[in-house]
């Protein structure tokens, strides 16, 4: 029988109080733990001092039946992780023979002098289970406690961690707990609407889901839609979860373009292909953003023709026949210039399709009348030209992210109609 099993993630070092070290370990522990079919419900880092460890340990155990901590496994004086956690528990250290000669064999095999502090790694919880380290000198170690609840600590080394995580201690916690189920989790990815509008437009759903369960998160350029399902096979998962984003793709419709690690500019790339279309792109403020976003796919060559930064309003009018009484009159950035753009690109490149993009990436250049992040973008194909205004109101870098995700957004939208037609 499955016994309840809320797992929490347990990061020890300063450095990553800091900054100075990203913590990757903590959401691949998660996804792990979640694959396995063990719930994460709290995270927390805590910094090299035994008195602070040994207090998030206790946080940790009065409210998890699963702690697990990855870190401060080390030989040097500021890896505090096993003294803190024998010392929270009651339980002396002792020096396990075994592991000071597997730590020994290791040095001997490098041809490396062993320093005399590495025999601390030998130092191992009374009644602790060790896990062996196939990839480094800190072995690890798990600890059952009367009442079942289970810690285990991991190195903080990734690729030390993620061998023992897998190997030793999700199928030590899902044999203890009785887990049976698995976690899975689809993403649904979305662009071109708010995240008020989407949220309002699916609420119902996300209210009631129960299980499946949804989830919504929200990035600069696109929104995402975790649904995340337990069950107890991977048919009936996958059953549950396409329900659910039957339901949601009914609702939001082509504002969704891609699914799990799909990004934009692959979806538009597979569509050139699919239609056979080409296309060529006219950037001013985004820099060759879009082209790079384009071009960064195996076999973009088959569609993508040609890519021109027109950065100055000589370059605009030398290389795309924008004319110079156009930009006089109503300015670089303007529906004119970007229409005039897309249309210039298309009959100079000779593809089917051409974009044209200019505006205000900012921080400076902007007015009352045309304001940072003021950016128009257009499309020329063979049944016209259209162009849309947007008014993105982020840094620089955020504006031309902006930018270029709209100008795929627009071109992967007319792909669909076109393929529809």
């Amino acid at each position: 029988m499955e016994r309840q099993a809320r797992a929490e993630i347990l990061t020890v070092g300063t450095e990553l109080l800091l900054g100075q070290t990203i913590d990757t370990n903590s959401a691949y522990i998660g996804e792990q733990l979640a694959a396995a079919g063990i719930e994460v419900h709290w995270k927390s880092a805590v910094g090299d001092h035994e008195g602070h460890i040994r207090e998030a340990l206790r946080a940790a155990l009065a409210r998890s039946e699963i702690v697990i901590t990855t870190g401060g496994l080390g030989p040097t004086e500021d890896d505090l992780t096993c003294l803190a956690v024998a010392a929270e528990l009651g339980r002396p250290l002792i020096l396990d023979k075994t592991v000071l000669e597997s730590i020994r064999h290791r040095f001997t095999d490098r041809a490396i002098v062993m320093s005399r502090n590495n025999e601390r790694q030998a130092m191992i919880p009374e009644g602790a289970t060790v896990l062996p380290n196939r990839n480094g000198t800190a072995p690890g170690f798990a600890i059952r406690l009367r009442d079942g609840r289970i810690v285990a600590a991991v190195p903080g080394v990734p690729s030390e961690m993620r061998l023992m995580l897998n190997e030793q201690v999700i199928p030590r916690l899902r044999e203890s707990f009785g887990v049976t189920s698995t976690i899975r989790s689809h993403i649904l990815k979305a662009c071109g609407i708010a995240e008020s509008t989407l949220d309002e437009t699916i609420s119902d759903l996300i209210r009631l889901s129960r299980n499946p369960t949804i989830g919504v998160m929200a990035y600069p350029d696109e929104i995402h839609i975790r649904l995340t399902v337990k069950s107890e096979s991977e048919a009936e998962g996958d059953r549950l979860l396409d329900e659910l984003e039957t339901a949601i793709r009914a609702r939001l419709g082509d504002y969704l373009f891609g699914r799990d690690e799909e990004r934009l500019e692959e979806v538009v790339g597979r569509l050139l292909l699919e239609t056979r279309a080409t296309v060529a792109v006219a950037e001013s403020c985004t820099g060759g953003l879009v082209c790079h976003r384009l071009t960064n796919l195996p076999g973009s060559s088959a569609y993508f023709i040609r890519g021109d930064v027109v950065y100055a309003n000589e370059a605009k009018e030398r290389l795309l026949d924008v004319p110079h009484k156009l930009i006089a009159e109503h300015g670089a950035v303007s529906r004119p210039v970007a229409l005039a753009m897309a249309i210039g690109m298309r009959q100079t490149a000779g593809t089917d399709l051409a974009l044209g993009i200019t505006g205000i990436a900012g921080p400076g250049g902007g007015s009352a009348t045309k304001p940072v992040g003021l950016t128009y973008i257009a499309l020329a194909s063979e049944g016209g030209v259209i162009c849309r205004e947007h008014r993105f109101l982020a840094d620089r870098d955020t504006n031309k992210l902006l930018a270029s995700q709209s100008a795929l957004d627009i071109l992967r939208r007319h792909l669909l109609s076109s393929r529809h037609a």
